[in-house]
């Protein structure tokens, strides 16, 4: 089942990972400056009302946590019982295999995520979630978010658009990770995704790539003396 995301770097065609633009929504008077970007965000994919919105932060009561740097927001084996929102940093998941990490993806500012698999089944996470700087969070527990659905319709419609293109960035990342090489999908988070190479350190990229860091060290390389050639 797909993994519930949507966030930046380049755009949706990838990694379901994207930043709100800069456009005057019609946000709560006097709201809470914590839940501004969690509202532009929402506005982005649907038209809400003030009284709509005024609703989400009513019934949802996103929860403010902070998490450090490296600290984990869900360990394997727990229960994911939260949808996040980022408000500030960065996070990943990541798959423990024979004691190597695998990371699946990297997610920043006006992001949503968590495993879907363990949210709307209950069972254990096989993935953990950490955080790669220091970042702000803003949890919406399931029970408050099913609740928004039937009281709210609206926002029913803002969950089936969202999970429809992460579905859609799911098998497009897939495909991308089988049919093209550890080199070409790395000149791709440079074109499409730089924030990556901005903020995350080398070791787990080369995991996302599926490559070991020398191996990373390599591509660079490589690319580095290419670039340099008259």
């Amino acid at each position: 089942m797909s993994n519930f995301k949507m966030m930046t770097g380049g755009t949706l065609r990838n990694s379901i990972d994207f930043i709100v633009a800069l456009i005057p929504f019609p946000i709560m008077k006097n709201t809470n400056p914590s839940y501004e970007q969690i509202q532009k965000s929402i506005l982005r994919w649907v038209d809400c009302s003030e009284e709509e919105l005024e609703m989400f932060i009513d019934i949802a009561r996103p929860q403010l946590k902070t998490y450090k740097r490296k600290e984990i927001i869900l360990h394997e084996s727990d229960i994911s019982q939260s949808l996040y929102f980022i408000n500030k940093g960065c996070i990943r998941y990541f798959y423990n295999r024979d004691g190597e990490e695998k990371t699946g993806q990297f997610f920043f500012e006006n992001g949503w995520y968590t495993d879907l698999d363990s949210f709307l089944t209950g069972e254990p996470s096989e993935q953990t979630i950490q955080a790669l700087e220091p970042a702000e969070l803003l949890l919406i527990s399931k029970d408050r978010l099913y609740r928004l659905y039937e009281e709210v319709p609206i926002f029913e419609r803002f969950g089936r658009v969202i999970l429809e293109y992460s579905f859609i960035g799911d098998r497009r990342e897939n495909k991308n990770r089988v049919n093209l090489s550890p080199e070409y999908n790395y000149l791709r988070l440079i074109r499409e995704r730089p924030k990556v190479l901005e903020r995350v350190a080398l070791r787990y990229i080369a995991s996302y790539l599926g490559i070991k860091p020398e191996s990373l060290s390599r591509i660079r390389k490589r690319i580095f003396d290419d670039q340099r050639k008259p």
